[in-house]
């Protein structure tokens, strides 16, 4: 092989690229232990992290631009008549922002690639200016979005949302308190279209109401303290989601829907013999199926919408397709409408590895979901050829892969019992080798240890809480089972089933696409396992697929990441059983705790049930105390072993950034967290094209 297309070796990339955890912990995002050579070289890492920056906005009327700006393309249409002048099209009160570096050009696609129609989240978080309040660049402050303000109560029961006048749907129809109505009276209270009561929308177990003040303002009322809600709004929630986060998880969008659109597929509004019989001409089998389908904006191009772009070719197609929403309400400090990029364009990757290497060659032009860290060494080789630069933004969350055991399994009462017993799992998580696991599927830059998050964050039990049955023991482990009951075994040294049926074998769940090689991981884990004479058998499935499993409560163990879990109050089903959407310790429980105990199966295990009683309390607590809750959440979590951590604190997940160098705009670091909808924090409608 010539010297030329010689790759680096791992030991020249970390040595050149800085990655390993001096560098890291230099950048404030992972602390793991230093390795000998690397501190002396923080420059090269120090700038493939990058500082944390991002836009702002301008809250202040008085700085606002007076005169405004369009695309070349919508300037067009508006000569033809075809569409009102910008200044008809922009609400009394924009959204101001200024650009990170600088005012940015109209014009361009941007080109991504996506996994399919279970790839959702790949736009969702591109047009997430849709939610009714965020957080900003840093993820620690929450923001304006499509509401201007909000009033919260001096006894935090009531949360007063200040819309902005003269907003407009994609369509050009108003956006006003009425299309809250609609979601709050014809969805939400609509049993078929939502059977169970969301806890976002509850506190202590006890439901909340909205009402309209008036044209431009809307009022959440809770019988009990909810200082909670405002975060609740502007995080990744069933409330605060938005409207394009919810199609994702299925839900019924962010606390409002373009009612003027919907009312034509809804029984309320048109008879049911006829809603139903248009449904079944569409393919469907009745209304729900039908208007589900219409609300998707992924799925239907005629959709309204609130973002700044909008889909024209659907998600189900080999080519994803969006296209400036000619009525977003977002402009720059010249009074310049957003986005600057006329069209987003995502083209189908039959697997991961594909999608890897068109990035590798410089195919997309903004790629941070699915690009692989283990990848890391190639993207850096092909800066040059590919014209991109690589950005890592490290997240926070315990575990990038976490083994969620099923604490409602029931298919199989021989392996529920022993998902349901303590000391099994913990057996199984000292079995596991999780040094061998970061240094083959991390290149060593991520933190072995449990899912309790990172030590920086508030909602952190403390450092010893990190490696508390979360490190490799096998002779502990195989006491314990031992002492559970589980000391025969087979000629090959697996141990037995206690019912007679022979060996005992554990299916690990794991799902095709995921950000992370979960599939990859979970075989190694069960080469680990046999140290400890536990039979563990990998079955990997569809995305899609892999959360209707988790919803029909068939898995004993599912392999997922814990992003979001490391600000627990706002994005809780990856650490807690609360959501009947992503459920993965158990769906059943999260129907019982969301409906208060009236569907669903109540928890077997006291410090389970502990731990929710405890997550319920919290919204009507305030920070301080909140995070006082989260900590002994955590302390359970990690104690009882429900969730069983690998390696986590790492730019695994959608922190493996490439940028093609033809892009404005574009943060150095940029924060990697599930509440802020990584890249959304950092206004993708501020990206431009520099030619």
């Amino acid at each position: 092989m010539s010297q030329k297309r010689k790759r680096m070796t791992r030991r020249e990339f970390l040595r050149d690229a800085a990655l390993a955890t001096g560098t890291v912990a230099l950048a404030g995002m992972i602390p793991t232990q230093a390795r000998a050579g690397q501190a002396s070289e923080p420059k090269l890492g120090a700038r493939l992290i990058g500082k944390l920056e991002g836009p702002e906005l301008v809250l202040d009327p008085a700085k606002w631009p007076k005169k405004f700006n369009e695309a070349p393309v919508l300037a067009e249409l508006v000569k033809a008549g075809k569409l009102p002048p910008v200044e008809k099209r922009i609400p009394e009160e924009p959204m101001v922002v200024k650009p990170v570096h600088s005012i940015g050009k109209y014009g361009g696609t941007w080109r991504r690639g996506f996994t399919g129609p279970g790839d959702g989240e790949n736009g969702n978080r591109i047009v997430s200016t849709d939610k009714i309040l965020f957080w900003d660049y840093t993820g620690n402050k929450v923001m304006p979005c499509l509401a201007w303000d909000w009033k919260v109560s001096d006894d935090g029961r009531v949360i007063a949302i200040l819309l902005r006048k003269g907003h407009k749907w994609s369509d050009g129809q108003p956006f006003t308190a009425d299309d809250f109505i609609f979601w709050y009276e014809d969805v939400y209270l609509n049993k078929d279209l939502q059977p169970t009561p969301n806890p976002d929308f509850m506190v202590n177990g006890k439901p909340g109401t909205l009402r309209k003040r008036d044209d431009y303002t809307v009022v959440f009322e809770f019988p009990d303290p909810n200082y909670l809600f405002v975060d609740i709004l502007a995080g990744s929630t069933a409330m605060g989601g938005g409207q394009a986060t919810q199609q994702h998880f299925n839900r019924t969008m962010g606390a409002y829907m373009p009612g003027h659109y919907l009312k034509q597929f809804h029984s309320k509004y048109v008879s049911r013999e006829e809603v139903d019989r248009k449904a079944k001409a569409a393919g469907f089998d009745g209304w729900v199926s039908y208007i589900k389908n219409r609300w998707d904006w992924r799925l239907n191009p005629e959709l309204p919408v609130l973002g700044p772009w909008k889909t024209v070719s659907p998600i189900n197609t080999p080519n994803w397709a969006l296209e400036r929403n000619p009525y977003y309400y977002g402009v720059d400090t010249q009074g310049n409408q957003l986005p600057y990029i006329d069209r987003i364009s995502m083209t189908l990757a039959e697997n991961l590895e594909v999608l890897n290497l068109r990035a590798i060659a410089g195919q997309y032009d903004l790629q941070e979901r699915h690009t692989g860290l283990t990848k890391l060494p190639v993207f850096l080789e092909n800066r040059g050829k590919g014209n991109y630069d690589v950005r890592l933004d490290p997240a926070l969350n315990g575990s990038d892969a976490t083994l969620q055991t099923n604490q409602a399994y029931e298919a199989d009462p021989e392996i529920a019992k022993w998902l349901q017993t303590r000391d099994f799992r913990r057996a199984l998580s000292l079995g596991i080798e999780r040094d061998q696991l970061n240094e083959t599927f991390w290149l060593g830059v991520g933190t072995p240890g449990s899912v309790a998050p990172a030590e920086s964050l508030p909602y952190s039990p403390g450092p010893e809480w990190r490696k508390k049955w979360s490190t490799h023991n096998p002779k502990q482990a195989n006491e314990l089972l031992d002492k559970v009951g589980l000391s025969k075994k087979d000629g090959e040294g697996y141990r037995l089933r206690t019912d007679g049926k022979g060996r005992l074998r554990l299916e690990l769940l794991t799902a095709a696409g995921a950000f992370i090689p979960h599939t990859q991981i979970a075989e190694m884990i069960k080469e680990q396992w046999k140290k400890i004479g536990i039979q563990g058998d990998v079955k990997e499935v569809e995305r899609s697929l892999f959360f209707t499993k988790i919803k029909g409560n068939e898995h004993q163990i599912s392999i997922w990441l814990n992003d979001g879990s490391e600000v627990l109050y706002l994005f809780p089903r990856h650490a807690l059983p609360v959501d009947p959407v992503e459920a993965m310790l158990g769906h059943p429980i999260a129907d019982w705790y969301a409906s208060g105990g009236a569907k669903g199966k109540e928890p077997k295990d006291a410090q389970l049930k502990k731990a929710l009683e405890l997550f319920r309390t919290a919204a009507g607590k305030k920070t301080q105390e909140r995070y006082k809750i989260a900590q002994e959440i955590w302390k359970i979590m990690v104690d009882e072993q429900f969730s069983i951590g690998t390696v986590g604190q790492s730019p695994a997940a959608m922190g493996v950034r490439i940028v093609s160098k033809k892009l404005g705009n574009i943060p150095s670091r940029q924060v990697n967290a599930q509440h802020a909808r990584t890249p959304n924090s950092s206004h993708p409608a501020t990206f431009y094209y520099k030619a």
